[in-house]
């Protein structure tokens, strides 16, 4: 397997090991997921094909509101 080098400061290898601890994981792994859910896709295969197959009239767009009924703001 091949191995990378990171060169991090002391702030944010601390915010790394932290994260890693929270989720039980080495640094390794936890570094190693971190650089899959950038670079793997995160939605199944044919996600995208989903938009607009749900015919439901609770998905319908909302009137829009009218700016009278904002609150009073302050001038600053």
């Amino acid at each position: 397997m091949a191995q990378i080098s990171l060169y991090v400061d002391e702030a944010l290898l601390k915010k790394i090991e932290h994260a890693a601890a929270r989720e039980n994981k080495s640094l390794s792994k936890w570094v190693t997921d971190q650089i899959k859910s950038k670079i793997d896709p995160v939605y199944p295969m044919d996600y995208e094909n989903l938009f607009g197959s749900v015919a439901d009239s609770s998905f319908a767009r909302p009137e829009e509101l009218s700016y009278q009924n904002d609150t009073t703001r302050e001038t600053l």
